[in-house]
């Protein structure tokens, strides 16, 4: 069909900007559900250039869905989603199949048409159990509904930013075909803050900031890392729910600007030994009343009671919880402590081999750091388990908690038992869903070596859930 016949919505990045800006704004003032749904519906059915919603919802392991529906249906039928859950992995068994996707209009983003075809929009899904509440195998939605208990009965607004970084290689499914080449090929080999104005990783970082600029995420600073093709594009913090939404966008974006760069945005842990892996350092505070409830310039490292407090429940739980923070069998290659790996059970303002870190910070940006998560982990898993250990959980009486020579698993083997053998990980996932992750997490280690060595296996790539498919997972 010749282009002339469509008309279909193309907008300036500027004018992006302000809309999700606006919706931004919406969601950060908690501006009443059912108003926003109407205002939503009134401008879906009013434009008429829009042909479809994309609507996005993530598994267990935190494995971005996307289903496009026509605009016109989901206006009339947005109450009535249904999908298949026993196709999804992590969430229902074949007997108990159907699930419903309810739609949070307050996660609403108006799309760049070049990177994302013109005509859409997009807005995340909300798993819905047969009896209407949400459905436990939903991690955003168990995060949503903890945020709001926490605002509801103390105030709380739980806020976090995350610094995600990644590797940009040669050729599209450079992943997918890993098990074929057995390596990586860099697109830069510069390094720390360096990369001239027009390379390939250059042209990736301007490229993907301005979609992120255009879609509202108030960009910070962005720069390549300190390993060879490894890049950095920051933002600002966001209330939790909406944090952990930017982290499943700001992977989108990333993979769908190298895509058409003709490379890959690879968020692998570790993909190359030998340098610096991606993290995915975690900065959270609570807020009560537009106050920073984890700042205090006299305490301790200028912060609160409070936040010592959040970190020594996280450093009492850190064996519990590493299997969250840290997802796969190549998470483990990571922690290695030659390459600033954050390995250590304790809480430090300025050793960096710390799982927890100590910012420097202020009143507006006083906050807890936590460096052991891994860029492929589950977000909502990650903020969810941060913030319920850091507020419900435990304080050891372990000696000096702080400093005590206590190590992360440098296996994912070690981490599975810990993460089965912990009454917490009951405590915050329920039985059901602790063991439905932790025999996910089984399975994809049973598939690879059992001792990680000095070079990446094809099979830590092939089954790892970021680049999963059914095709590459039946070769076996």
């Amino acid at each position: 069909m010749l282009s002339e016949f469509r008309d279909f919505l193309e907008l300036p990045y500027a004018e992006l900007e302000d809309l999700n800006l606006q919706a931004k704004e919406q969601r950060k003032k908690r501006v009443a559900a059912d108003v926003i749904q109407e205002e939503r519906i009134k401008y879906l059915t009013d434009e008429r250039r829009i042909k479809a919603v994309t609507v996005v919802f993530s598994d267990l392991e935190g494995r971005l869905h996307m289903l496009d529906y026509d605009k016109k249906f989901l206006v009339k039928s947005y109450d009535n989603l249904t999908f298949d859950g026993s196709s999804i992995r992590g969430f229902t068994a074949q007997r108990e199949s159907d699930l419903r996707l309810g739609i949070d209009w307050s996660a609403f983003y108006w799309l760049p048409a070049d990177v994302f075809g013109a005509g859409k929009v997009l807005v995340f899904g909300e798993v819905i159990d047969k009896n209407g509440g949400t459905y436990t195998g939903d991690i955003r939605g168990v995060l949503k509904q903890y945020s709001d208990q926490q605002f509801a009965k103390n105030g709380y607004t739980l806020n976090a930013a995350n610094e995600i970084e990644g590797f940009l290689f040669e050729g599209i499914d450079a992943e997918r075909t890993f098990h074929e080449t057995g390596s990586f090929e860099y697109v830069n080999k510069g390094g720390y803050y360096h990369s001239l104005p027009g390379d390939p990783l250059r042209e990736f970082i301007d490229t993907t900031a301005e979609v992120q600029r255009a879609m509202g995420f108030e960009n910070e600073k962005d720069h390549p890392e300190v390993a060879p093709s490894q890049f950095e594009i920051n933002y600002t913090y966001g209330e939790v729910v909406a944090a952990a939404d930017q982290i499943q966008l700001y992977k989108l974006i990333c993979r769908q600007v190298a895509t058409q760069m003709g490379m890959t945005a690879s968020f692998l842990p570790k993909p190359v030994t030998g340098v610096n892996g991606s993290g995915m350092h975690t900065n959270v505070s609570i807020t009560k009343g537009g106050k920073n409830l984890f700042w205090d310039p006299k305490g301790e490292e200028k912060i609160s009671r409070m936040a010592w407090q959040f970190t020594d429940r996280i450093l009492t739980h850190g064996n519990d919880l590493c299997l969250l923070l840290n997802a796969s069998v190549n998470a483990y290659r990571r922690l290695d402590p030659h390459f600033e790996a954050p390995n250590q059970i304790k809480a430090s303002a300025t050793d960096r081999g710390s799982m927890v870190r100590i910012p420097i910070g202020n009143e507006k940006s006083s906050r807890v750091e936590v460096r052991s998560v891994g860029p492929d982990a589950n977000p909502y898993m990650v903020l969810y388990s941060i913030f319920k250990t850091g507020l419900d959980g435990n304080i050891s009486k372990i000696k000096n908690l702080r400093q005590a020579d206590r190590y992360l698993p440098d296996n994912v083997y070690t981490a599975i038992e810990d993460f089965r053998g912990a009454d917490w990980t009951t405590e915050i996932l329920g039985e059901d869903v602790k063991a439905r992750y932790a025999d996910l997490k089984q399975a994809s280690a049973d598939r690879c070596a059992r001792l990680l060595g000095t070079i990446v296996k094809p099979s830590e790539v092939q089954f790892h859930h970021d680049v999963y498919n059914q095709l590459l997972w039946n070769i076996f």
